[in-house]
């Protein structure tokens, strides 16, 4: 037996306690189990009887109708302003039909949808342009562990480039020497010695934390906020070195 809304909430009241948040991933699982296009207001409807018999009606008590309605409208609008469902094409979409888009349909997982929501949250201006298509889209598909490597490795490449290094200059050593406190070639010996060497050791240990165990192993991010706080934090130092490239 398919699941419907009635058999994943047997009452009114399990359905009005569920936040639109929430309730969306299980209406688009639904809306994709209806096959190619669906009826926004058959999901709160059942069929009573057989043959002629046949009648649709409303799944739940009738006086809860209205709090259901307004729920279930605000959780489908939810659904189209993220993108995931549209109307179908031509009259049936006039009609109120309605057709999962292309993201909707990689969407199989309340996980899924969660990822998806947090990444249409971030915006791409936010990444430095040396890595925002290939970081944001590693993001968007849900490929956490390949968005923070790319990130870092950025970072690394781009200290290799600004300090001059060769391509044997890596990881934490790196970094230690383009920022040495008493005369790397990307210190500011405008600032403090302990400012310099604090310096010195946010970018060996942005590398050390976030560079070198994806190169490693599998890291196995699961949070996409985290994922993108660590992204953040290379577009922070990645924007250092091109100050320091342009006031040597």
């Amino acid at each position: 037996m398919s699941e419907t809304l009635l058999t994943l909430f047997p009452t009114a009241d399990d359905l009005l306690a569920m936040p639109p948040d929430d309730l969306a991933p299980i209406l688009l699982k639904l809306a994709a189990g209806s096959g190619r296009m669906f009826w926004p207001d058959a999901v709160s409807e059942i069929k009573q009887g057989t043959g002629m018999a046949t009648s649709i009606e409303f799944a739940y008590p009738y006086h809860k109708k209205p709090r259901i309605d307004v729920l279930l409208g605000e959780t489908w609008e939810l659904l189209r302003r993220e993108g995931l469902i549209m109307p179908a094409p031509d009259q049936n979409g006039r009609n109120g039909y309605m057709v999962l888009t292309k993201e909707g349909v990689a969407i199989s997982s309340k996980e899924d949808f969660a990822r998806f929501r947090a990444a249409r949250a971030f915006p791409k201006s936010l990444l430095h342009p040396a890595i925002a298509d290939k970081v944001y889209s590693s993001l968007m598909r849900g490929e956490l562990d390949e968005a923070v490597f790319a990130a870092f490795k950025a970072v690394e490449v781009a200290v290799r480039e600004a300090g001059k290094y060769s391509n044997t200059d890596i990881g934490m050593p790196l970094m230690r020497k383009a920022f040495d406190a008493k005369g790397g070639p990307l210190t500011d010996l405008s600032q403090t010695e302990a400012e310099r060497e604090a310096l010195a050791h946010l970018f060996a240990g942005a590398i050390g934390s976030y560079k070198n165990p994806h190169s490693h192993r599998t890291v196995a991010l699961t949070d996409p906020r985290e994922a993108q706080q660590q992204v953040m934090l290379a577009t922070h130092l990645l924007s250092i070195i091109e100050a320091r490239r342009k006031n040597p």
